[in-house]
């Protein structure tokens, strides 16, 4: 069976679908619909612009979204997904390339949260950093003594056997990391980002986008889409809703929604989007299968 995934934040880079928009019509025409929507030409950013400019989480996560959508409707009669998933973000662009979303309404949705995640992180500064080489149960143990001591960290990505996202105030993921380290972490990556996705610390932006979720058109998809909060398949169109409203401040479950994508017989993984991130996850998830 075929799975399609999407990738999130953190996969964009400077030329990121030029090449689908000089060869592909149908791509062409997507394009300017984004610009349009958006009410600025994101593509000139995407094409040519600056690292800076793409960086930015209001224009990073539209850009993601865009170039996946349209990376997945290229393939035209080779998009034949049996299941679908997507990172973070990455969701949107599932739910979109799967019909659940029109391309308008889920770049609409994206824009807005895009908007409310910088906004939050503006509130408070926050971070994350990557764990490597430590089992998940050692990382919620020392994210939930950091926290008890009252400052705040999570595991947020639970992204392959042995890599973990952790996700907090900048004094709770540093103490986090020097506390991991000691019980062992290979190593301890600072990320490059605007703040504390999938941790509590993004409760205003859940409440701003939840609004926006509930009067926007979700259809049954063409297919099961596995979601980030529970690594469930899903085709019922409120359940969507509620997962994709609990998914900003819930952690990403992607070792486990793979898991069950290949319990469930997916056999092919086809990453639509920049980058091959979700691959090589991926390959290290179905390893631990074998």
């Amino acid at each position: 069976m075929k799975a399609f995934v999407f990738p999130g934040q953190g996969a964009q880079f400077i030329g990121m679908g030029k090449d689908l928009y000089e060869n592909s019509p149908l791509a062409k025409e997507y394009f300017e619909k984004a610009n349009e929507i958006l009410g600025f030409r994101i593509t000139d950013i995407m094409f040519n612009g600056t690292d800076e400019e793409l960086k930015q989480t209001k224009v990073t996560q539209p850009a993601v979204f865009i170039h996946s959508v349209i990376s997945a409707l290229a393939l035209e009669d080779e998009f034949t997904p049996d299941m679908v998933a997507g990172h973070s973000l990455g969701e949107f662009s599932a739910l979109t390339a799967a019909g659940a979303l029109s391309f308008e309404d889920g770049l609409k949705l994206v824009y807005k949260r895009a908007l409310a995640m910088q906004k939050a992180c503006e509130m408070q500064q926050s971070t994350m950093a990557a764990i490597i080489a430590l089992p998940d149960e050692t990382v919620e143990r020392i994210c939930a003594e950091v926290t008890e001591n009252g400052n705040l960290v999570v595991a947020a990505n639970y992204n392959c056997p042995g890599q973990i996202v952790i996700s907090g105030t900048i004094e709770g993921v540093n103490i986090a990391c020097e506390k991991l380290k000691a019980a062992g972490a290979k190593r301890t990556l600072p990320l490059n980002v605007s703040g504390a996705f999938h941790s509590p610390l993004m409760q205003p932006a859940k409440e701003e986008l939840e609004a926006a979720i509930k009067s926007t058109i979700i259809n049954t998809p063409r297919c099961p889409v596995y979601q980030n909060v529970d690594a469930k398949p899903h085709t019922n169109p409120e359940e969507i809703k509620e997962n994709l409203i609990s998914q900003l401040t819930s952690s990403v479950r992607w070792t486990a929604s793979v898991t069950e994508m290949v319990k469930d017989g997916a056999s092919e993984f086809t990453e639509c989007g920049p980058g091959t991130v979700l691959q090589g996850m991926i390959k290290k998830i179905t390893a631990t299968l074998n």
